[in-house]
This record gives C-alpha cells, structure tokens and sequence, in this order.
C-alpha cells in the first residue's frame, strides 16, 4: 500500500463550534481553553491506496471513508484494516480524524505518566471511578466536566466530512475525483457518526453510499463505555443520563438547535426517539447497510443493533462469535499463540466488508 498525507484546515461550521464550545464548561486539567486547542481545527488526514494507484494517473473515481473508534490517539489499530479494504477493492481509503482524535489532540493526553501523574494528583489515596485509567482520563474528566462535549465534537465532525466532500464534489481534491462514489466503513462510535450523517443527508451527498459497521450501530442507551479504554464508570453514567433527560428537552438544554443534524442524533439515542422515521430509514435502504456484530462485545451489543435498526431491517444484520479472546477495544488480539485463527477471523470479517462495499 501507499500512505498519502493530506492537510485539513476547519472552515465550515467553526464560528459555531467555536461559540458553542466557549459555552462548555472548562476543564480544571487543561493548560489552556478548548477552543485554544491548534491541533483540532488544522490536521493531516491520511489516504491508504493500492500500489496499482500510483500507475492510474488519474484521480480515483470512488473511495471509502473509515471512522474509528471513541478515544482513539493513533490509527495503529486501523492501518491493517484500511490497507486490507484499499488493496481487495482497488480503492483510497480516507482515514479521517474525528474531533479531539488522534492527531486532533495534544500528545500530552496520550503519555502514560502525564495521565497518570494528573489521576494521582486529583485522587490520591482516596477512591476513584471503576475503569478509570491513564488511557481514559483525558476523555473521562473532558466529558464529566460537561457531556454536551459529546454531543458537540459529533457535530464538529460532521460538518468536517461536509468540507471535505465539497472539495470533493467541486472537483478541488488532489487524490479524489468530482464525481466519486464515496462509500463508509464505520467502527464503533464512528457508526454513530455514520448513522446521523446518512439519516440527516440533506445536501444529498450520501444518498447512494454504502455504509458497513463492524461493532457498530446501537442505540446510545444500549452502549455501556465504560472501560479502561474508553470512559471510566462515573463518566459513562453522567454521560447516559445527559443524554436520555437534560439533552432531549430544549427547556432544559438551551445549546441544542434542532435541526435536521441534531434530530438524527437524537433519533439515535433511545428507542422511542424518532423511532419511525429511524426505521423507515434502515427499512428502506437495507440494501445499502451492512453491519457485522460480535457475540461477546459489551460496548456495542448486538441487541442494542437490532434496537436501533428495527427487526424490519435485521437482515442487514450478522452476529460473528471468534474462538479466541477477544473484546470490543480489541477484537483481533496480537499474539503467537492461535494467529492462524486469527487472520482468518480477521480476513472473514473484512472479506465480508469488501464484497458488500464492491
């Protein structure tokens, strides 16, 4: 494969993230304000192709955005599975950050005894949340401080894909042609991602995409993040019940705006929210969705899929089960011990993305 490096600087949508975010509260082990954060709003973004790409002499006429996971700060985990989808299919791969990601963060929230040595100092001796940890206190202290900030990086995202694609679709990409299909693979949180943009689309812009979700898909409410690579308990619970009281009702959380956007989401979040027009969507276009769900994942249960999709559309739907231990954060544990299995699980699971995304 080769790895093409690209820069994005945030245009659309940061007047409005950034009047939003000065409204979040502050972050008592930040040095600096949210909206001071560089790395954020200018970024690289990455595109994995297939060595035959560099003979095309041409822009690529279609091309897959992969969105990673909550908490993610490095693509080591994605490389394989983006050089796997670009090389069977032929295709770039996007790999795109999503706010407060990755490269979007400072280093310092990704150095072990810096997290450590601010756990230490805020706690002591004294008792701390289950599952908190250095890989999560960035995240965990950012969110408890105020949930909305969930919400709002969601929402930052979006409108960076919407940049993107009109570079995209003006014909101003250097790697991607104008008219390209551009199809989804989505893990995870970026299956939330995924679902509000394709169930909000008003600009049309993915109106005949693919989108495929590997441990992905479930309503907000059926999650559980809590874990020591995601969110500590403590942080979870606030989050979940944010969003499923204060969140919904405008009387009660005066940044919500209401557009079509923050409806999707919110259609999202439990099963009496939006419900109809949720699974009308997933009825609709079932063939165009596929996701892939793991029997022994705690974080995006295959109940909480069929949740939000409906059982109309549960044939878009495959629950996998692998013999050998693995977890939602980690589904294809590197070891010596069992590897066959292992890349053969690995490549049943991919070979099933690339037949659906071909």
């Amino acid at each position: 494969m080769r790895m093409h490096t690209l820069r994005f600087v945030e245009r659309l949508g940061r007047d409005e993230i950034l009047k939003k975010r000065q409204e979040t509260s502050p972050v008592k082990f930040l040095g600096c304000l949210e909206e001071q954060i560089s790395e954020n709003t200018s970024f690289d973004y990455y595109i994995v192709t297939p060595d035959t790409f560099a003979g095309l002499g041409k822009r690529a006429g279609s091309a897959i955005l992969l969105f990673h996971g909550l908490n993610e700060r490095n693509w080591d985990k994605y490389i394989p599975w983006a050089e796997y989808l670009s090389n069977e299919l032929n295709r770039p791969v996007i790999l795109f950050p999503l706010s407060m990601h990755i490269n979007r963060s400072p280093l310092e929230w990704s150095n072990p005894r810096a997290m450590q040595k601010l756990i230490n100092d805020e706690f002591g001796d004294g008792p701390r949340s289950s599952n908190l940890s250095f890989l999560n206190y960035a995240l965990s202290s950012r969110l408890k401080s105020d949930p909305f900030r969930f919400y709002l990086s969601g929402r930052e995202s979006i409108y960076n894909v919407y940049q993107l694609m009109n570079e995209i679709r003006s014909g101003r990409h250097e790697l991607i042609s104008k008219g390209a299909k551009i199809d989804i693979f989505a893990y995870s949180i970026g299956g939330l991602l995924s679902q509000v943009l394709l169930t909000s689309d008003v600009q049309g812009y993915f109106a005949e995409s693919k989108l495929f979700m590997f441990c992905a898909g479930s309503l907000f409410n059926e999650m559980n993040g809590s874990s020591k690579m995601i969110m500590d308990g403590d942080t979870f619970d606030t989050l979940t019940s944010y969003f499923t009281t204060r969140f919904i009702y405008p009387q009660h959380e005066k940044r919500i705006i209401g557009d079509n956007l923050e409806q999707a989401f919110i259609s999202h979040i439990a099963s009496h929210l939006g419900k109809e027009r949720r699974e009308a969507f997933y009825r609709n276009n079932l063939h165009r969705v596929g996701i892939i769900s793991l029997k022994q994942d705690k974080v995006i249960p295959t109940s909480g899929i069929l949740s939000a999709i409906g059982t109309g559309a549960a044939g878009c739907l495959e629950e996998m089960d692998f013999p050998f231990h693995y977890s939602h954060e980690i589904p294809f544990p590197v070891s010596k011990e069992n590897a066959a299995e292992r890349k053969y699980c690995f490549e049943k699971v991919f070979g099933r993305a690339a037949e659906f995304l071909r």
